[in-house]
């Protein structure tokens, strides 16, 4: 039984290491985990570390392989190999609804979570995370901050020389949560296309990730990033003396960073005491210290969260003919060189 068990470990170490990994770490004792999970992920490693390592703490027979890629390049590897995961995480909510209601979730009996951040007791989201502008402080210093997107659009348009090709955004054609982001703010306003063809104007740069972004305005390669993840900006102490990180307030485009356990998981019961654990220490009742990412906010009886909601209505700009449609309108806008 050990040799079998050490022949399926090597023969996935060999298949994992074909994939591209944006990072790849293993938790835990090694050489004594009875159980090895794989957890496949778009959220930073230096971020989830703290859950992990409190989630093993309690569990020395259990190792954890992280591995990390980008939100849409997840969704791909997923739907091509469930058999190979146990717990997936992503930032890109429209994405992994439809993985779960495609039935690639197993569900989870018991979990007590609200109904606005679970869906059908498979898909649990866990934190609560805006889109935001990030600033180079230095390039704004003196001048009003723009708290809004007409303030934003006002800012690039008095100095356009300044922002030309100085300005990014994800490129939602890569991203997941960039496209996610950017059908929301669709939705939610026409402001949201008189930005991006002035972005496109300036000639913007388009990224696959806000690390990059949030890298390339702290260095002054950018002055502004549209739709980064603040959580993130936020936990770069190392850079706030030179970004400046703000919340839109003409309307928020707020998304809950999810997780669920593949249906075809070898080690279901680690892998559901996992997304428990990451639902505990994540609540806003938990009380914890130590975890960077933001937890999953309350939400006061009888008010709306401004967040987008675990609905069918999420992934209704994943259909073929409707994303065909925002992209090339997407592209019309941001794209407008030669």
């Amino acid at each position: 039984m050990r040799l079998l068990v050490s022949l399926i470990l090597t023969l996935w170490a060999a298949a994992t290491s074909a994939q591209n990994w944006e990072e790849q770490r293993i938790f835990g004792t090694q050489a004594d985990a009875a159980t090895r999970l794989w957890v496949l992920s778009s959220t930073d490693t230096a971020l989830f570390e703290p859950v992990l390592e409190s989630f093993l703490q309690t569990r020395p027979g259990v190792a954890v392989e992280y591995l990390v890629t980008g939100t849409a390049d997840l969704d791909q590897v997923f739907r091509a190999d469930p058999a190979a995961f146990d717990v997936v995480i992503s930032s890109a909510m429209d994405l992994q609804l439809k993985l779960a209601n495609d039935g690639f979730a197993r569900r989870l009996d018991g979990v007590s979570h609200p109904p606005r951040a679970q869906w059908r007791q498979s898909l649990f989201a866990f934190t609560t995370e805006p889109a935001a502008f990030v600033l180079n402080r230095a390039a704004f210093a003196g001048q009003p901050l723009p708290r809004t997107r007409q303030g934003l659009i006002r800012a690039l348009r008095a100095d356009p020389e300044t922002f030309r090709g100085r300005v990014g955004t994800y490129d939602v054609r890569q991203s997941g949560l960039g496209y996610l982001f950017a059908t929301q703010d669709a939705r939610a306003s026409e402001t949201f296309w008189r930005l991006t063809e002035v972005m496109g104007a300036l000639e913007a740069q388009l990224y696959c990730c806000s690390g990059d972004m949030i890298e390339d305005v702290a260095s002054g390669r950018l002055l502004v990033a549209y739709n980064v993840l603040g959580s993130y900006a936020a936990a770069r102490h190392d850079l706030a003396d030179r970004i400046v990180i703000i919340a839109p307030e003409d309307f928020p485009t707020t998304m809950m960073r999810t997780a669920f356990v593949s249906a075809q998981s070898s080690s279901p019961g680690p892998a559901e005491d996992l997304v428990r654990h990451i639902i505990a220490v994540q609540s806003a009742d938990a009380g914890e210290d130590g975890y960077p990412l933001p937890p999953l906010a309350k939400t006061p009886a009888g008010t709306v969260p401004a967040t987008i909601a675990l609905e069918p209505a999420l992934i209704t700009y994943l259909d073929r003919l409707k994303r065909r449609t925002f992209i090339r309108e997407w592209e019309s806008a941001i794209i407008q060189g030669p």
